[in-house]
């Protein structure tokens, strides 16, 4: 018998009860602790030839083009996805969710496009063992800063810290984060980027700036006008990510 590290593409379609033909090319995984509305909003953009392989997956069809989306909440609950989809055939991965700002470069309303992330969420390093940090894929840096610009979204771009332990952040570990640069921390970037890296998919982080808390700001300090914003910047990733599916046939 064989155990999960062992499986190949066929053993993960027979896991999941499919052909791959059900597999979609094109997966957003979205790093959120609510998961009920999202899910229902993505039942919705992707209404034809829906799909629900998980509780908290929903796959079809948009524009003619076969997408997933995954809510999810963390490195371990990030690598159930992003592993199995990407062994039975998945061959992007676009992570969206929310980050704590560690830049006074980055501001809300922006779309932060990752270009590298630290891996310090506790997953990736077993699947890039002998790196510290993970790159983005290029390609699709460049698409989406195009876009971004096609669209006159505000963007910025940088390096994020993934970790898996947010309610240990403190003021001196931010600052810390701050003065070597990174841009701002989240929980699954890292995950997402490891684990396609190596599997050879392409993989990339747009994310959401919720909390700056290089400024003082915490998700429990929220005002009327951030969460109007933010809410508008999420339109706008989502926009930005069904764009970049477009480019994956």
């Amino acid at each position: 018998m064989k155990l999960y590290g062992d499986f190949t593409k066929e053993d993960w379609l027979d896991t999941l009860g499919v052909g791959e033909d059900k597999i979609p090319l094109s997966f957003i995984i979205h790093g959120e602790w609510e998961h009920a509305d999202n899910l229902e909003m993505w039942k919705e953009i992707l209404k034809n030839d829906v799909w629900l392989p998980k509780w908290n997956t929903v796959t079809g069809k948009y524009n003619g083009t076969k997408v997933g989306f995954a809510n999810v909440f963390g490195g371990p609950m990030t690598s159930s996805i992003v592993h199995q989809f990407g062994l039975a055939g998945t061959e992007m991965f676009i992570q969206t969710g929310y980050f704590g700002g560690l830049s006074h470069e980055v501001k809300y309303g922006d779309i932060f496009i990752v270009s590298e992330a630290v891996m310090q969420d506790g997953v990736s390093h077993w699947y890039l063992p002998k790196q510290e940090v993970v790159e983005a894929n290029e390609e699709l840096v460049r698409l989406a800063i195009d876009y971004c610009e096609k669209k006159g979204y505000s963007y910025s771009t940088g390096r994020v810290i993934s970790t898996s332990a947010m309610l240990l952040e403190t003021d001196e570990m931010a600052n810390g984060w701050a003065n070597k640069g990174y841009s701002g921390v989240d929980m699954e970037t890292a995950t997402t980027l490891a684990i396609a890296k190596k599997f050879n998919k392409k993989a990339i982080g747009l994310l959401n700036l919720s909390d700056h808390i290089i400024k003082g700001d915490t998700l429990y300090s929220y005002t009327e006008d951030r969460e109007t914003l933010e809410m508008d910047t999420d339109d706008k990733i989502r926009d930005v990510a069904l764009y970049l599916t477009s480019h994956q046939k």
